[in-house]
């Protein structure tokens, strides 16, 4: 065979293989296309964010809460009305020692709470409002488990929500339809005795977007609840959506290495729950938690959140860094910016009290505009159980007078 056919042989298997590869990568091109738009899509949209079509356990029964755990007779099954007319499923969990008291003087067993035994625990012990996270219903393991323990260690009352569209809930989810159900669960506590001093505003992952929600609408009313403690919280619903994965691979990666891909994310995104935007209208005391083993959300998230917190009561900066590349601070400029830095710094440490145990986490605290602000980072509790953390309750309930500290 002589060297032109050798030649011409290799060149033809050189072009096969990148005619393959070219077809390779406009099919592989084409399918990112498709998933993108259908993560556009909001009936997908809504799915993938708030997974409500996941009603696990499987074929609940809501109306039977001590087959998930809690006691006979210590859980009422509630149906709460919307103010736009959207029939919601909730459970309320009795404090426990108005359960064991309960207990005690029965002569026959207990049936669920009455409305009348419910109206004296709100009257008589704090309440929990409990806004759970995406997916699942209320009788999810890891949520009871949740109630019982904040019902025993902290002495209170639960009340958790299934939002429309999860659980035996009505309607369909949306961000505003999320608020309402919230704001009817209050309603629900404070029309059957619960003053709002009493209730204290529980939101694990999605529901820490519900919970300030909430708790600013709270703010605008002028109403003070006792406070209000973020689970694994995140600062908008577009900054987890950016860090999305299926299957272990950041679906929307690719985009954010453009200007035009990180704008498009931000406006096809339809559900905000922009908490960064509104922590500082809340104007009650805050606490926030998250374990450095958080999977679904990372804990930097949760430090943003304190970084806006903290930024009213620094020294105010009069120069900032450029927002483009191609600017350039003077000289002038880049020194004061540089000296502004140094007296926050001094400010911050002067400002946060900090306690490192080795154990377990770091705990800081600061006297916030509206009262004071706790933040606890923990090494362990992934995404699901940083609030089942012992030393979490037990910091909650220091900083809210729970328990013990009543």
């Amino acid at each position: 065979m002589s060297d032109v056919d050798s030649d011409s042989q290799r060149r033809a298997k050189s072009n096969g293989f990148l005619a393959k590869v070219h077809k390779f990568a406009y099919f592989s091109t084409f399918v990112y296309a498709c998933i993108i738009a259908l993560l556009a899509t909001p009936y997908i949209q809504r799915h993938v964010i708030y997974q409500h079509a996941v009603r696990v356990p499987w074929g609940a029964r809501f109306d039977l809460p001590e087959k998930y755990g809690l006691a006979p007779g210590k859980t009422s099954n509630l149906k709460l009305r919307t103010s736009d007319n959207i029939t919601i499923g909730a459970w309320f969990v009795l404090a426990e020692p108005v359960y064991q008291a309960r207990s005690a003087a029965a002569s026959s067993v207990l049936d669920q709470p009455s409305l009348e035994t419910m109206q004296q625990a709100l009257q008589t012990h704090p309440t929990i409002l409990y806004l759970h996270g995406q997916a699942a219903t209320r009788a999810a393991p890891m949520r009871v488990q949740h109630y019982a323990a904040f019902s025993s260690r902290l002495g209170v009352n639960v009340l958790v929500i299934d939002y429309r569209g999860f659980g035996d809930s009505e309607g369909t989810p949306t961000e505003d339809g999320l608020t309402e159900d919230a704001k009817a669960a209050w309603h629900w506590l404070t029309e059957n005795g619960a003053k709002p001093e009493d209730v204290l505003l529980v939101g694990h992952s999605l529901g820490t977007g519900v919970s300030s929600r909430l708790a600013t609408w709270l703010a605008r009313e002028d109403v003070k609840p006792r406070g209000v403690a973020l689970l694994a919280p995140f600062t908008s619903l577009a900054s987890v959506v950016e860090t999305y994965d299926i299957g272990g691979f950041p679906i929307l990666q690719p985009l954010q290495s453009f200007a035009f891909g990180r704008k498009l994310i931000k406006k096809l995104v339809r559900h905000e729950f922009n908490t960064l935007s509104v922590i500082n209208d809340i104007n009650v005391p805050l606490f926030i938690a998250h374990s450095q083993n958080d999977m679904d959300i990372p804990h930097a998230h949760s430090r943003t959140l304190l970084d806006i917190l903290l930024d009213p009561l620094l020294p105010s900066a009069p120069v900032s860094l450029p927002a483009t590349p191609d600017a350039i601070l003077t000289s002038d400029d880049y020194a004061t910016f540089i000296e502004v830095q140094k007296q926050r710094r001094v400010a911050r440490s002067e400002l946060v009290r900090k306690v490192e145990v080795p154990t377990f986490g770091t705990i800081e605290e600061f006297d916030g505009n509206a009262g004071k602000v706790v933040y606890v980072e923990t090494f362990w509790g992934a995404h699901n159980n940083v609030g089942l953390q012992e030393g979490v309750q037990d910091i909650l309930a220091r900083t809210f007078g729970l328990g013990s500290h009543c």
